[in-house]
């Protein structure tokens, strides 16, 4: 892969379509990673509809912009829009297996640490499903993706103002509900 800048990948490609693939090669990894944390086993298909759809606007890109994530996340984030049906049930289900990930070396204090991990990442699923739209999927990019306020605001395609107002009012939401998330929502 050579030193080119998403943005200057994007521009080759419009004379050379096959130059898009870098693009792919760069990202891919982590808008997959994106997608199965929202909408699961869907996520293949939807990949594919991310970089159709960001092929197929690649025009409209702006070169002022280096770095695509951002923009490749909020195409992501609009086509998530339209699966929302069964979100809940995949974030309960991603709390569970966040939970089986934290753990001690004493067999008592590992399944005391458990259960209290399973009963804090299901009070945050449940808290994330009741966030309207807007707060949860900067909720998320956030603290999933860790993509920083500029980034989330070029994603979405909304004032960093609306990214720092969503971020506080899920903060607010879910103060005391999610010790487990308080350190990235602290910062």
């Amino acid at each position: 892969m050579d030193d080119s800048t998403d943005a200057e990948v994007i521009a080759a490609s419009l004379a050379d379509a096959g130059r898009f693939s870098e693009l792919f090669d760069r990202h891919a990894r982590v808008i997959f990673r994106y997608l199965v944390r929202r909408v699961g086993p869907e996520a293949d298909d939807l990949l594919g509809e991310v970089f159709r759809v960001a092929f197929e606007r690649r025009e409209t890109y702006q070169q002022c912009r280096p770095d695509a994530r951002p923009w490749l996340y909020g195409i992501a984030t609009r086509l998530v829009a339209r699966h929302r049906r069964g979100e809940a049930r995949r974030l309960k289900a991603m709390a569970r297996f966040a939970a089986q990930r934290f753990g001690a070396d004493d067999m008592a204090e590992r399944v005391a640490a458990s259960t209290d991990a399973v009963e804090d990442w299901a009070r945050v699923a449940d808290a994330a499903t009741d966030l309207p739209e807007g707060e949860r999927d900067t909720l998320l990019l956030y603290v999933w993706e860790d993509l920083s306020y500029q980034e989330i605001a070029l994603a979405l395609d909304v004032p960093i103002g609306t990214v720092r107002s969503r971020i506080n009012r899920a903060r607010t939401h879910l103060k005391g509900i999610a010790p487990v998330v308080e350190g990235r929502m602290s910062s």
